[in-house]
């Protein structure tokens, strides 16, 4: 089992592959990129789109860089068979380079993950279970598509667990990425509160 475990391909190598070679031909676009990873699984598209949010971007790019994955969300939970990119989206360029040092950047966490990734509990992605899967997705989505200081990268991460919990078929990693999802909203919620207190407060 260790053997095997060891010889798991590493989870960025088919990003940097294909980005690499899409590079290479002039061809990357985010719709060209999710296409040849497989459009038709979400959770290669909510793997990539949480990567483009961890791009190293000016503050506030969550805004634009949030939207495909709440797209992407938004359609699990209206129960589409596969992800449907809006035509700026698909055709949206993107930077290997920044790509691949934020897979860098992310080696921690995947390393960890191809440690464990095994295929259980696949009874959550059965197709009656989608739209709530899609929604507890959406809901971290949200929360990282809100410019809330200092409350990006913790959702992101954990839409990129659930993402490979979803490509691996791994219901166990899926359920912790979407703990590490609330722990993300409840974060997030504890800001703006505290937000709206402070500003309350120098209003009164």
């Amino acid at each position: 089992m260790q053997g095997e475990r060891r010889r798991r391909p590493s989870l960025s190598l088919p990003i940097l592959r294909t980005s690499r070679d899409q590079h290479r031909d002039g061809t990357l676009t985010l719709g060209n990129l999710l296409l040849a990873l497989g459009e038709t699984s979400f959770g290669w598209a909510i793997v990539l789109f949480s990567l483009l949010t961890l791009l190293p971007l000016p503050p506030g790019s969550s805004l634009v860089t949030g939207l495909p994955v709440l797209v992407t969300t938004f359609q699990m939970v209206l129960g589409f068979p596969h992800v449907k990119l809006p035509g700026p989206l698909a055709r949206l360029s993107l930077n290997h380079n920044k790509l691949r040092r934020t897979m860098v950047r992310l080696r921690p966490v995947t390393m960890r993950l191809e440690r464990v990734l095994a295929h259980r509990y696949e009874g959550l992605f059965a197709r009656k279970h989608e739209r709530l899967l899609g929604l507890a997705l959406f809901v971290i989505a949200f929360t990282l598509f809100l410019p809330v200081p200092l409350s990006g990268w913790f959702p992101a991460v954990a839409l990129f667990i659930a993402g490979v919990g979803i490509v691996e078929r791994d219901g166990l990693v899926v359920i912790f990425g979407l703990l590490l999802g609330l722990a993300a909203v409840l974060l997030t919620a504890a800001i703006l509160t505290s937000i709206a207190i402070s500003t309350q407060a120098l209003m009164a």
